[in-house]
């Protein structure tokens, strides 16, 4: 069998199996070896999670139990590291322990088969999820590459898998929280809104984004795309007054005051409350708003905020 000395991944996928059963180990290292996998193996949890760490394999193959340390503790550790959490597990369980299904998605499985193994039902969901993770992994690194904000969760379980740095930045400034919180269970707000996602995207309707209000900031959780299985993209931006009022002004060439007059219309405001906001009076907001109009080619608010929405699409 392949061990860490002899560790070569400049081709072959990399599969880890972990299974305290040597027999176990034996059939699935064949079968996969002579599938073209490079493997490796660990026969209990410490050892699984060490190789983890140090080696990155492509996916793991994790047997539910074993002594001192069983698969779902194992998985529950790789999922709370930042390094290991992005690796597929599938874990391995007997055909009348139904239980241990449940229990593999709460620790962050990817999926599971069950004993006797079938070794084409193994490489065939092996090859699934190894296309699943290169397609994310080519959309993280995308993401990260453009500076966009997006993180990944675990649909059922809401679990953060990773995030690029700039929603990292973003949770850590709107959601504060200690050391004893982990970095992979999100804030109840947004836990919430991920479990009301979960359960739209089941009915077929259209889920509406949340918004996270601090100070003249918001942070803004949108889902991309809720139809893979194994993993969400959420999709984050922050919006505040003043970078609005600006967008405005460099969109329909405003002044800085009809831009801040636009701005408050657009979001209902009545002209004796701009005035109020503005420290100004109702006429001049008036007269604002009609240099404003004549600019955008627009004559009502509705039509003017019609425009700016479908210019924007921020707002």
């Amino acid at each position: 069998m392949n061990s860490q000395s002899t560790f070569n991944r400049n081709h072959a996928a990399v599969v880890l199996i972990v299974d305290d059963v040597p027999e176990n180990l034996a059939v699935l290292h064949d079968a996969l070896d002579e599938s073209g996998f490079t493997v490796l193996v660990a026969n209990n949890g410490a050892s699984a999670i060490k190789t983890a760490r140090e080696i990155q394999p492509d996916i793991i193959l994790l047997d539910a139990i074993m002594p001192e340390m069983d698969g779902f503790q194992v998985c529950t550790q790789l999922k709370a590291d930042l390094d290991t959490r992005h690796i597929p597990v599938i874990f391995m369980t007997g055909l009348s322990e139904a239980e241990h299904v449940a229990n593999a998605f709460a620790a962050g499985a990817s999926d599971y088969v069950t004993k006797p193994l079938r070794p084409r039902e193994v490489l065939a969901r092996i090859a699934a999820h190894l296309q699943t993770a290169k397609m994310m992994h080519q959309a993280r690194s995308a993401l990260d590459a453009f500076g966009q904000a997006a993180m990944a969760i675990i649909p059922q379980n809401g679990k953060i898998i990773w995030q690029t740095p700039l929603a990292r930045q973003w949770m850590q400034s709107y959601f504060p929280s200690g050391k004893e919180i982990p970095e992979t269970c999100p804030p109840d707000q947004v836990f919430d809104w991920i479990e009301q996602a979960y359960n739209t995207d089941s009915n077929g309707k259209t889920l509406q984004s949340l918004t996270i209000i601090q100070g003249a900031k918001r942070l803004i959780f949108n889902a991309a795309d809720l139809g893979n299985e194994e993993q969400w993209i959420i999709l984050l931006r922050e919006e505040s007054d003043a970078a609005q009022i600006e967008a405005l002004m460099a969109t329909f060439k405003l002044t800085s005051r009809e831009s801040e007059v636009l701005y408050w219309t657009i979001k209902g405001k009545t002209n004796r409350d701009i005035g109020d906001i503005l420290g100004t009076s109702p006429r001049t907001v008036n007269k604002h708003l009609e240099h404003v109009f004549s600019k955008l080619g627009v004559e009502t608010r509705t039509a003017a905020a019609s425009l700016v929405v479908s210019r924007l699409r921020v707002l």
